[in-house]
């Protein structure tokens, strides 16, 4: 079954997906990184916190930074795993940052993890 991008549902099932993952190996620069990232779209902006490499709904005030992109965009990068696009869509303007920018900067230097990568995959596989 799919599940609309970033519709509650959505997340419901990356979140189950993430606890039959067990030891996801996520790298300590990514770790290291708390960002609210707003999604943008026709229909409306996505409100996202992401910490220990993860999502959850919603902005956190904790949040060391913050990154706004297109759907997407944030299609490409969260659900095809492709952090070219990122790093692209930064350099191009694409891509808004603010706040510790050095964090964001050393997370896209490190390569997620196999079971990262997995997990991707298989999140990829219930996204419509």
């Amino acid at each position: 079954m799919s599940y609309a991008f970033l519709s509650h549902e959505w997340f419901t099932k990356v979140d189950e997906l993430i606890a039959q993952s067990g030891d996801l190996k996520i790298p300590a620069e990514m770790k290291a990184v708390e960002v609210n990232v707003t999604v943008t779209s026709p229909k409306g902006d996505a409100k996202i916190f992401m910490k220990d490499g993860l999502f959850t709904q919603g902005h956190q005030p904790s949040a060391e930074a913050s990154i706004t992109l297109s759907e997407e965009l944030a299609r490409k990068i969260f659900v095809e795993g492709d952090t070219v696009a990122g790093v692209q869509a930064f350099m191009t303007g694409e891509m808004k940052l603010e706040g510790d920018l050095k964090k964001l900067v050393a997370m896209q230097t490190v390569e997620p993890s196999e079971p990262q990568k997995a997990l991707t995959k298989k999140i990829a596989a219930i996204t419509a």
